[in-house]
């Protein structure tokens, strides 16, 4: 974890483009979290696209084969629940778009008037809650079919292509759902750790690119703008973590993992809310820390600050430490992984106390707003706080599951599967 008497000091994170590209392949092969859940989505849809046209284009000879690849991508979901919800919406929506052209064409032919009057009553149609984010579709489905309507030499031929528009999209629906649920279905373990996990992974990267370059004195303002726009993601990581608690609830719907292995057995998601918000008000007081380091206006000579950036470094240090072990929390371990927390948050907290008694032994302008040694010094003491809350959540969560299982010792039953509380 924490940087030993024998272990080499962290080199700071090589700039530009390539390096950054090199950086995201790396989190994503060497640990899950969001850059491997986009691998795997991407290479999911890619395979299922690719079936999906094989059939349409070269068994069925489609004359619009493009709608099963299509369709297959479009409902490829991060969950075999989502996916089989979004494949009934969409089927929805593409029948009703269908069956608007359908009716209207045959009852006023195929005339700049059928084209308005389908366009208002699908758009109408598209509006239907029951269709969520699938209503677009109804338009777009009734667009397409009058292109095919208007195509067609005879009534049957007509008839024949709208029926096949449904069918490819069945296809594309079908083996979307299929490639989902065959090729690794995506199950967010028995509680909602992955929502933790990913908001971990990113504090710790962030944080572990940061630190080694305090340490060095390498601030330069493409370091410093380019951990901004990292923070500066805050809403779109929380809002992610937010929707994994969701996520993680549905993963377990008509899941086959589920059946295996230590995936059985019942699954609940209580109090996870607790360490999720605390990590949410960690990637807030993130946000806030890397606008006063973009703000820093550096002195070369000045040899006290330099001095406070290096204490700053180790306390950030410490906090990568604990975003490590939040990074691989699991409730088969979360005994020895909470103590392990209580520990490093002890070092943190010394860490975080000789920041504030460097800003006081140099006497450096705490007021200065083109040197932000104050808010660094106030973002320090709000982050450890909040690291504290979350390790005191999760080992009051083990202490009381341990209370828990001395009672219920005769039953054989434990505390498994409540997740932390406040």
């Amino acid at each position: 974890m924490g940087q030993g008497e024998d272990e080499e000091p962290r080199e700071p994170a090589r700039q530009g483009r390539v390096h950054r590209m090199r950086q995201w392949w790396r989190r994503a092969w060497g640990s899950a979290g969001h850059e491997r859940d986009t691998l795997l989505l991407i290479g999911k849809s890619v395979l299922a696209a690719t079936v999906a046209w094989v059939i349409s284009y070269d068994l069925l000879q489609a004359q619009s084969p493009a709608f099963a690849p299509f369709s297959a991508v479009l409902i490829m979901q991060v969950t075999v629940y989502r996916s089989l919800l979004q494949s009934l919406r969409y089927v929805g929506a593409v029948v009703s778009g269908v069956a608007v052209q359908a009716a209207l064409g045959f009852l006023v032919g195929p005339d700049l008037l059928t084209f308005v009057l389908v366009a208002l009553v699908a758009l109408v149609i598209g509006r239907w809650p029951a269709l969520g984010s699938q209503g677009s579709q109804v338009v777009t489905a009734a667009f397409f079919a009058f292109s095919t309507y208007i195509s067609a030499t005879s009534n049957l031929d007509k008839i024949t292509q709208l029926g096949q528009i449904i069918l490819l999209v069945l296809i594309g629906c079908g083996v979307g759902v299929v490639v989902n649920v065959a090729v690794v279905p995506p199950l967010r373990y028995r509680s909602a750790e992955h929502g933790i996990r990913t908001l971990a992974h990113a504090l710790c990267d962030l944080v572990g690119d940061m630190y080694p370059a305090l340490r060095e004195g390498a601030l330069d303002e493409e370091r410093s703008n380019h951990w901004r726009r990292r923070a500066g993601q805050t809403e779109e990581l929380i809002s992610q973590a937010r929707s994994g608690l969701r996520t993680a609830r549905e993963s377990l719907y008509y899941n086959p993992r589920r059946l295996f292995g230590r995936h059985q057995g019942p699954t609940t998601f209580q109090g996870y809310d607790a360490v999720l918000e605390a990590l949410e008000r960690v990637l807030y007081q993130m946000a806030s820390l890397t606008r006063s380091l973009d703000t820093w206006q550096e002195d070369e000579g000045d040899r006290s600050g330099r001095a406070f950036l290096g204490r700053y470094a180790d306390f950030l240090e410490a906090v990568c430490d604990i975003t490590q072990v939040l990074g691989t929390l699991d409730e088969d371990h979360l005994h020895d992984q909470a103590r392990q927390l209580c520990r490093l948050a002890d070092s943190a907290q010394e860490r975080c106390r000789r920041v504030t008694e460097e800003a006081e032994r140099a006497e450096l302008p705490l007021a200065d707003p083109a040197l932000p040694y104050g808010v660094l010094v106030v973002e320090s003491t709000r982050l450890m706080d909040e690291f504290q809350h979350t390790c005191d959540v999760l080992q009051r969560y083990v202490d009381g599951a341990d209370r828990a299982a001395q009672g219920e010792g005769q039953d054989g039953k434990g505390a498994r599967g409540a997740g932390p509380s406040a």
